[in-house]
């Protein structure tokens, strides 16, 4: 595959980048925390090469970025009841919730725990990148593993070079902070992980007491 690297966000490098992931290749894009790293989830091959270059280890599950609800069908089992207010309030956002995964994703995307870690990015390049594939793409950070997640494309290409294929451009809107990632425990929301959005006001949207 040929390396096209940095490339601004005109209509024609997304259908690029749309046709590199679907073809098992690695795009570097904006979101509203980081940039991230998109590859096909449903490719085994994909994913494998996305551990690779990220030298991060298997039993680490990557999260996924949904386009609209319909793509959540293709990721998650159900959708949980104290999820619906979250969604609604901080979707398209920096919120990551863990659904009991589809039985169809590969084994290597959810670490073999059966769950998935999901959300809508508020970026309009990434909202873009997940429109032109028409179908979810990994949301993981754009970083070696124990290395600081890349701010700028500057950053990306220092840390990747040319394993990767390519790198949308756009450095405005990154804050440099996680999303913040939630799950169930049994019928409480359940802090995996802090990040921009506070707990306690996601406990309060879920009309959950801190």
């Amino acid at each position: 595959m040929g390396v096209l690297k940095r490339q601004s966000t005109s209509i024609s490098n997304y259908e690029k980048a749309a046709q590199i992931i679907m073809a098992g290749g690695i795009v570097a894009y904006p979101t509203e925390t980081s940039y991230g790293l998109a590859v096909d989830p449903f490719s085994e091959r994909a994913l494998k090469r996305l551990f690779s270059v990220k030298k991060r280890s298997q039993n680490k599950a990557f999260s996924v970025l949904a386009g609209n609800k319909e793509h959540l069908l293709l990721l998650a089992q159900d959708i949980p009841p104290q999820y619906s207010p979250l969604m609604e309030m901080f979707w398209p956002g920096p919120l990551t919730l863990i659904f009991k995964a589809n039985k169809k994703l590969p084994a290597i995307l959810t670490a073999e725990d059966e769950t998935v870690g999901v959300r809508i990015s508020s970026h309009p390049v990434a909202m873009k990148l997940v429109e032109a594939v028409s179908r979810p793409i990994t949301a993981t950070s754009a970083n070696i593993s124990g290395q600081a997640a890349a701010e700028s494309s500057d950053e990306v290409y220092e840390q990747f070079g040319d394993a990767i294929d390519m790198i949308l451009i756009d450095d405005s809107g990154l804050q440099g902070q996680w999303s913040t990632v939630v799950k169930l425990d049994g019928d409480q929301l359940k802090l995996v992980r802090p990040g921009i959005i506070p707990f306690h006001e996601i406990q309060r949207v879920a009309g959950m007491k801190p």
